[in-house]
C-alpha cells in the first residue's frame, strides 16, 4: 500500500498517459529569479543642469532624471564601449595632406582610450616625418624602429617602455625623425609591429602617410579591419578621397572600401563655400558611414589634442565616429583580396 498522499502505481501511470487528469493540479511555473523581475531599478541622479540642482537641494527626494540629451550621450558611450575580443585595426589615411588625418587619429584614439577599459594604441606609419607623437604628449626618445629591434616584447611592460601616453590614456609610438630611416619603414616592418602589438592592445590605430604606394601601405591595407578616410570640406579634398576609393576597388580592396568610414573635417570657421550635404551623400553611397567634424578652435592650433578642450559638438562628433566603428567590433571579419 503506498504511503498516505502518494498516488498508487495505477494512478501515477494514468497521470503520465493523460497529464490533464493527474490527481494533482498542474503547477504554474515559478517566477524566474531574474534581475528584471525582482529588482526595482533606481533612477540614476542627473549629471548636470537644473535637474542636478533640484536633486541636490532636495537631498535626492526629487529626482527628475537625466535629460534626453544626457541619455542619448550615455547610449553613445555604451556603443563606444562595445566589448571586443582580440584586436581591431583601424587605418586612418588620406591622399591629401593637411586635411586632419593625424588630428582624427589622435581624437578618435583618445575617445576609445578614455571610454574603454582595454588598451588602445596609435602608431605612426607616415614615412614623411609624421607628427603623431607631437599631437599627443611630449614625445619620448623611442620610436617604432626601437620597438622592432627590441630583444623581448612578450610582456606589456616591455612594450610600454617604447610608448608615450596622452591624458586620454591613448598610447602612441612615434615614427623615426631621420627621413632616411623613416622612408625605410617597410611592409615587413609594419607586419612585425602589428604582430607585437596585437598581443597587448585591443584597438590599434595606424596614422598612415599621404601616399598609397609607399612600402608599408600594402601591409596596412591587408591587416586593417576598417579604413577611416579623412577629407577636408573643400572640393579638391573630396575628389582626392573619392579617387582613393576608386584605387582601392581597382586594386582588389572592394570590401575594405565598402566597409570604410569617411570623415569630413571642417578646417575653417563659418559657412563652407561648398555644399557639404552633397559631399556627404556622395560618400554615403560608397561607404559604411560618413561623419562631419565641425571646425574647432582648439584643433586649429595644431598642437597637442586635449579632449577636454574640444567644443561639445566636436567631442560628440568624434564619439559618434567611434561608436560607428565599434558597431563592427562583433563581426570579426577580415577583408578579403
Amino acid at each position: 500500500m503506498p504511503p498516505k498522499n502518494q498516488p498508487s502505481a495505477s494512478e501515477w501511470t494514468a497521470s503520465q498517459q493523460n497529464p490533464g487528469h493527474a490527481p494533482h493540479a498542474e503547477l504554474t511555473p515559478p517566477v524566474a529569479l531574474d534581475q528584471r523581475n525582482l529588482v526595482n531599478p533606481v533612477k540614476a541622479p542627473p549629471k548636470a543642469g537644473w535637474r542636478k540642482l533640484v536633486h541636490n537641494l532636495t537631498g535626492g527626494k526629487i529626482n527628475p532624471g537625466d535629460s534626453r540629451s544626457a541619455m542619448e550621450e550615455d547610449a553613445l558611450l555604451d556603443a563606444v564601449r562595445t566589448p571586443l575580443r582580440g584586436d581591431y585595426r583601424i587605418a586612418v589615411m588620406s591622399l591629401k595632406g593637411g586635411v586632419g588625418k593625424t588630428t582624427t587619429t589622435v581624437a578618435l584614439g583618445g575617445v576609445f582610450a578614455s571610454e574603454r577599459g582595454d588598451r588602445v594604441i596609435a602608431i605612426d606609419a607616415n614615412p614623411d616625418l609624421g607628427t603623431l607623437a607631437q599631437r599627443t604628449a611630449a614625445p619620448g626618445p623611442a620610436t617604432i624602429r626601437d620597438l622592432l629591434t627590441a630583444e623581448d616584447t612578450s610582456r606589456y611592460p616591455q612594450v610600454r617602455a617604447f610608448t608615450t601616453q596622452a591624458a586620454s590614456r591613448l598610447e602612441v609610438i612615434g615614427s623615426e625623425r631621420d627621413p632616411a630611416v623613416s622612408e625605410a619603414f617597410s611592409e615587413d616592418d609594419y607586419r612585425h609591429a602589428i604582430d607585437i602589438l596585437q598581443h597587448h592592445y585591443n584597438v590599434i590605430l595606424t596614422d598612415c602617410g599621404t601616399g598609397l604606394m609607399h612600402s608599408a601601405m600594402a601591409g596596412v591595407l591587408e591587416l586593417a579591419n576598417t579604413l577611416v578616410l579623412v577629407t577636408s570640406s573643400a572640393l579638391d579634398g573630396a575628389q582626392s578621397a573619392s579617387a582613393t576609393l576608386d584605387w582601392l576597388v581597382m586594386h582588389g580592396y572592394e570590401q575594405l572600401a565598402a566597409n570604410s568610414i569617411v570623415v569630413v573635417s571642417s578646417s575653417a570657421p563659418g559657412k563652407p563655400t561648398v555644399n557639404i550635404d552633397q559631399i556627404v551623400e556622395h560618400f554615403r553611397a560608397r561607404t559604411r558611414a560618413v561623419h562631419v567634424i565641425p571646425y574647432d578652435r582648439h584643433l586649429a592650433e595644431g598642437a597637442v589634442v586635449d579632449l577636454n578642450r574640444l567644443a561639445r559638438p566636436t567631442l560628440t562628433a568624434y564619439r559618434q565616429l567611434a561608436a560607428s566603428i565599434a558597431q563592427d567590433f562583433g563581426s570579426w571579419h577580415r577583408h578579403a583580396r
